[in-house]
C-alpha cells in the first residue's frame, strides 16, 4: 500500500517541474494599442464646414462665371477634405494593425 505522504510529495512535484516551464509562456510584453487614434491626426480647421460663396450683386453674365467658379472651388476643397480624410484614417489604421501584428511573437517561441 502506498504512503499518503508519498503521494503528496509526488503531486507537489509535479507541480513544481510544470511551474519550471510555465514561465517561458508566458513572459511576452503587454501590447498596449488605442482603439482609435486615427480620428486626432486629421486638421481641426477640417471640423468645421468649408463656407459657400455669396451670391453675386448683379445680373451680369461675369458676375454670374465668377461666382459659378468660385463655388466649384469650394467643392473641390469639401470633396479633398473627404478624400483625405478617408486616406489618413486608413493608413493609420493599417499602420496600427501591422504593429500589433508585428508585436505578438508565435506562440511556439519560447526566447
Amino acid at each position: 500500500m502506498r504512503s499518503a505522504m508519498h503521494l503528496a510529495q509526488l503531486r507537489l512535484s509535479i507541480a513544481a517541474c510544470a511551474m519550471l516551464g510555465l514561465p517561458g509562456c508566458v513572459n511576452a510584453p503587454p501590447i498596449a494599442a488605442t482603439k482609435s487614434a486615427c480620428s486626432d491626426l486629421l486638421p481641426a480647421e477640417w471640423r468645421q464646414a468649408v463656407p459657400g460663396v455669396a451670391l453675386p450683386e448683379g445680373d451680369t453674365v461675369g458676375d454670374w462665371v465668377q461666382f459659378g467658379d468660385a463655388q466649384t472651388g469650394q467643392l473641390d476643397k469639401a470633396n479633398d477634405r473627404t478624400l483625405s480624410s478617408i486616406g489618413i484614417v486608413e493608413r493609420c489604421e493599417k499602420r496600427d494593425a501591422a504593429a500589433i501584428a508585428a508585436a505578438v511573437r508565435p506562440w511556439w517561441k519560447f526566447w
